[in-house]
């Protein structure tokens, strides 16, 4: 009895944290996908974490380029828990 109240406070605990997380964290640290739509007229060049926080890198977009949809995926050494966040460009 005592090991099922343990578990199940355990996962009420772990689902309150999941729950509190920002769309990035969780897509980082638990895995899913989260998307980021991008200002009007910016350009995806780079995209990286520091610590919990995504960093991406833009640019103003030129006039001949076209709005573009970028997928920026974790590749896990285990293939568990792995992350995607996307990038949806507008003009």
């Amino acid at each position: 009895m005592r090991n099922k109240i343990i578990i199940a406070g355990s996962l009420v605990i772990g689902l309150t944290l999941l729950a509190s997380c920002t769309s990035n964290i969780r897509s980082r640290v638990w895995g899913g996908t989260t998307t980021q739509n991008l200002p009007r007229g910016q350009k995806v060049l780079n995209a990286t974490w520091k610590e919990s926080n995504l960093w991406v890198l833009v640019r103003p977009m030129h006039e001949n380029e076209n709005a573009e949809r970028y997928e920026f995926i974790e590749s896990s050494a285990y293939g568990a828990l792995e992350g995607k966040v996307i990038f949806i460009e507008s003009k």
